[in-house]
């Protein structure tokens, strides 16, 4: 089957001329005739070195448009159009001076928790701690005085028998309510005993579970204080009971019952307090934990981060093509303002169509050469990357291929239009011949094989298309036979 090579020819973009250039290892065609339809091509086999011509555009390895990443005034402007920079270098910063005492500050506070807690430091929280605990002491004893006050001084005085046999001593309408008081009051006498035998051994290392056991007997107190003002008013006056004497039951127990709801909220700071101090002197003796370290790390990384921002840095070592950063300017992280390309080595950018994409592959050598120094200045190459999906150029699917100079050369420049010429493989002694010399009938190539002052027409088998023009014999032909360069029909 003879390919029809008319397909790769492209006139509407430059990278689409593309010519299979066929080499004879040590031999060459005869026309014979000037060409013309009696002209007879003698038949020699050979090593063919298989060849794409294409053309392409010079780019820089490397190229980027720069920008800040955050808004900001420009503060400083460092490079300019064609200085060359190393990888990392300040290009332009804006103004950032709270963002550096920011990251000094995530440092300083990353270096105290790293060092550890102080001798000091920990001396102090010991003292809150016992300071607390002695305040604890106090709150636990304050609240025992002012329950036992507050009963058996104030409350007792409407009951009989309070500390035996408690009965209110006025006239209740609330059956229920005043045998819950008295029951309570019974309730309360041994709390309050046993209240005053633990105060008695109270001290500042056992407070805390003091204090637990302190928090119960002061709700049973306040909850028959309440159930106590109830019942007074609701007390019905009789022969022993006046109106008056009740009225002054009830101003009596809300000076107690003032006395013990301080208490409570004395109690509760005082636990709350001594928790906290125990906690941080826990924290201090304990020193840093790993997680307030990576905690901290965090921080400092963050503040990098934003301070980061604040800058316009080479990402490689290059050459600056655009510098529109101006000092005092307001930017947005969408503005790009400075452009890079990579120094030294440089690569061709080309399309290479679908029909020959398969024999371009990446390490192949290449030749080149550049229409500002003509076709006699040669620049070695190879094939770096071929892309795998294809791209539609004019109708035609090509493939983009990158190939790089083998070295570094100062007559190089981006934006060159590069002629290049691809090695893609050697056809082992080989029969080729020109594609012109191949007719076809009912579908059959055959060629026009002369001897002896006649032509007669033989069947091929054809291959490939290892050139513009020309054409691989598989068989039917002979290294030494000679053929009409026109078949006849």
């Amino acid at each position: 089957m003879v390919l029809n090579l008319k397909n790769l020819v492209f006139t509407r973009w430059r990278y689409a001329i593309i010519a299979l250039i066929l080499v004879a290892a040590g031999g060459y065609f005869y026309l014979g005739n000037n060409g013309n339809s009696g002209a007879t091509l003698p038949i020699t086999s050979g090593d063919f070195i298989r060849k794409v011509s294409v053309s392409g555009t010079v780019i820089a390895t490397k190229d980027v448009d720069l920008g800040f990443a955050a808004n900001g005034r420009i503060s400083g402007a460092y490079v300019k159009v064609g200085q060359r920079v190393y990888a990392g270098a300040v290009l332009a910063q804006t103004e950032n001076g709270d963002l550096v005492a920011d990251l000094a500050q995530a440092k300083a506070d990353l270096s105290a928790i790293l060092s550890g807690t102080r001798p000091e430091e920990i001396a102090v929280a010991e003292i809150s701690a016992a300071n607390a605990e002695s305040a604890l002491v106090d709150a636990i004893r304050s609240a025992y005085t002012a329950s036992d006050d507050a009963i058996r001084n104030k409350a007792d005085q409407f009951f009989t028998n309070p500390r035996t046999d408690p009965k209110l001593s006025f006239i209740v309408s609330n059956v229920s309510l005043k045998s819950a008081i008295e029951s309570e009051r019974a309730d309360v006498e041994s709390a309050l005993s046993e209240w005053a035998l633990m105060t008695k051994n109270l001290t500042s290392a056992n407070a805390r579970d003091s204090a637990n056991q302190a928090q119960p007997y002061l709700a049973r107190v306040t909850t028959l204080l309440a159930d106590a003002n109830s019942a007074l008013n609701q007390g019905i006056p009789d022969q022993t009971t006046s109106a008056s004497t009740i009225s002054s039951y009830i101003t009596t127990l809300a000076t107690a019952r003032t006395s013990v709801n301080s208490s409570v909220s004395a109690l509760t700071t005082a636990i709350t307090t001594l928790d906290s101090a125990l906690k941080n002197l826990a924290l201090k003796q304990a020193g840093s934990t790993e997680d307030s370290i990576v905690a901290q790390r965090a921080v400092v990384a963050n503040a990098q981060s934003a301070l980061a921002k604040t800058y316009i840095t080479a990402p490689f070592t290059g050459v600056v093509t655009r510098m529109d950063a101006k000092v005092g300017e307001i930017v947005s992280p969408t503005t790009s303002l400075i452009s890079m390309q990579s120094d030294g080595i440089f690569q061709i950018e080309t399309y290479i169509p679908e029909v020959v994409i398969s024999d371009v592959m990446v390490g192949n050598s290449a030749t080149t050469t550049l229409d500002a120094y003509g076709s006699s200045v040669e620049f070695p190459a190879r094939v770096v990357a071929v892309d795998p999906a294809e791209t539609i150029k004019d109708g035609v699917p090509a493939y983009k291929t990158t190939l790089a100079f083998l070295k570094a050369d100062s007559r190089i420049r981006s934006g060159m239009t590069a002629n290049v010429v691809i090695n893609i493989g050697t056809l082992t002694n080989a029969l080729v011949i020109p594609s012109g010399a191949v007719g076809n009938k009912e579908g059959k190539p055959y060629v026009s094989v002369y001897s002896d002052g006649n032509a007669t027409n033989r069947d091929v088998v054809a291959g490939t298309s290892p050139s513009l023009g020309q054409v691989e014999i598989l068989s039917g032909l002979s290294a030494g036979e000679v053929i009409l360069l026109t078949p006849s029909p």
